[in-house]
């Protein structure tokens, strides 16, 4: 089961929509066209196309995976009293005093440059049920971080 905002399942709905009605339609047509050209022995043209409905039709199972397990997160019931998914989360970097925002998201979700992270990342593991305050050292695959939580705020 994967946790999700409603927001990010949306999202994932109308990506495997398009992914359906656009996308399969034009690999289709890229085998129907590279098919026309003859012998498929020597055809990559026709290969590529083959690979590229493979590829296509594995994310559309994936999405389809991913939206039969999620769990749609009531925003409304959380609570902002501790670090938990759907959190966002406004805290230093106590090495070098920057400051940085994220919310806490699952895997499918997950965009830093939207500052969403991962729930399932180091910092957001380390993270999880601290409180407004507290320091936290997190270990990273470079070494160790050490952060303090300024805010937590549901997003």
């Amino acid at each position: 089961m994967a946790y999700m905002s409603q927001e990010g399942y949306d999202k994932l709905v109308a990506e495997l929509k398009h992914l359906e009605s656009v996308e399969r339609p034009k690999a289709s047509a890229a085998i129907a066209e590279a098919r026309d050209k003859g012998d498929l022995s020597e055809n990559s043209e026709y290969d590529a196309a083959k690979e590229a409905q493979a590829h296509l039709e594995s994310k559309i199972n994936k999405i389809k995976v991913s939206l039969s397990e999620a769990k749609i997160v009531d925003t409304s019931l959380l609570s902002a009293d501790a670090v938990q998914i759907m959190s966002k989360v406004v805290m230093t970097n106590l090495g070098n005093n920057a400051k940085m925002t994220y919310t806490i998201v699952s895997e499918s979700e997950a965009n830093l440059k939207e500052g969403k992270l991962a729930i399932t990342t180091p910092i957001a593991q380390g993270l999880l049920n601290k409180k407004v305050g507290d320091e936290v050292e997190i270990k990273i695959p470079n070494g160790t971080i050490k952060l303090r939580i300024d805010a937590i705020s549901i997003a």
